[in-house]
């Protein structure tokens, strides 16, 4: 059994326009160690797609396994080769509202920590500094052999270079940098570690299936520890790697709000969820807290 929160019990009621807003500003003023947890949503609105409709269900096949990576060449030559042509989405956003208002957030002192379960780097881009990467960062590769890392945009033009024609297709972006691509990929070559000469190349990511380092892991619970309460946004929590920091809070008694279009795992856990669209909504809560900060 979950201890209810000393000030907020568990459950909540969907609520609705400035009631929103409002409800949402009293949240975070009255916990100023406030940790914030993100998820897809929050870089919709930056033009990369997410990974769950409002049901919580998947909106198209699950990402690649890191099992199937480490054992299959013929799975790498068909992640590689969809990542040269659905990766443009990550390298070519910019940070959307949501990015820029959690990062005005921090500065107006509001956040003290940022943990994102996104591998895209916007909260950084936009300008907040203490951010735990919970997934890593898409922009690095990494050697799975000596652990050489490279930069991403470097291994892409090695690509090009080895697999000219496959600039010519194109195809939907998914939200990790894949593309909705199925063709013949026996064809694509796709290099070895430039370093060690035989290593496997992967995104320096979190792919389903691997664990999250304990190191990071450590480190985002011991903020959660240390938080006045938790805010989730744009997440349905449905992976665990996102949800286990909200059972833990939920577990000593912290505060939980969510700002997420549809459903989540952790529904039950919080004081306060609302269902609003994300960059707006952070927007008029930056607003309404610059209006009254106290």
């Amino acid at each position: 059994m979950l201890p209810s929160s000393p000030t907020y019990s568990r459950g909540h009621d969907v609520i609705a326009g400035q009631v929103d807003v409002a409800a949402l500003a009293a949240f975070v003023r009255a916990h100023p160690r406030l940790v914030v947890l993100t998820g897809a949503g929050v870089s919709t609105e930056s033009g990369i797609p997410d990974y769950r409709d409002a049901a919580g269900d998947w909106k198209r096949p699950p990402p690649m396994q890191h099992q199937r990576f480490m054992q299959s060449h013929a799975s790498r030559q068909r992640y590689w080769a969809r990542a040269l042509i659905g990766f443009r989405a990550l390298s070519d956003a910019r940070p959307g509202p949501a990015h820029h208002a959690l990062a005005r957030l921090e500065a107006l002192g509001h956040v003290h920590t940022l943990i994102t379960q996104n591998v895209d780097g916007l909260h950084q881009r936009a300008g907040n500094r203490r951010v735990i990467d919970l997934h890593g960062r898409a922009e690095l590769v990494r050697c799975m052999s000596c652990q050489a890392l490279r930069m991403r945009h470097d291994l892409h033009a090695e690509l090009k270079a080895h697999n000219p024609h496959w600039l010519e297709l194109d195809a939907a972006a998914g939200p990790d940098g894949d593309a909705d691509l199925e063709v013949d990929f026996s064809d694509f070559r796709v290099p070895s570690c430039g370093r060690c000469g035989q290593g496997v190349l992967k995104p320096d990511v979190v792919f389903f299936g691997d664990s999250v380092p304990t190191s990071r892991v450590e480190t985002a619970l011991a903020a959660v520890s240390d938080a006045d309460a938790l805010l989730v946004i744009g997440s349905s929590l449905m992976v665990y790697s996102g949800y286990r920091f909200a059972r833990a809070a939920a577990q000593q008694g912290t505060p939980i709000a969510c700002l997420n279009l549809g459903r989540t795992r952790a529904d039950e856990l919080f004081a306060l969820k609302l269902e609003q669209p994300i960059g707006a909504t952070l927007a008029a809560l930056v607003a309404a807290l610059e209006a009254s900060p106290a």
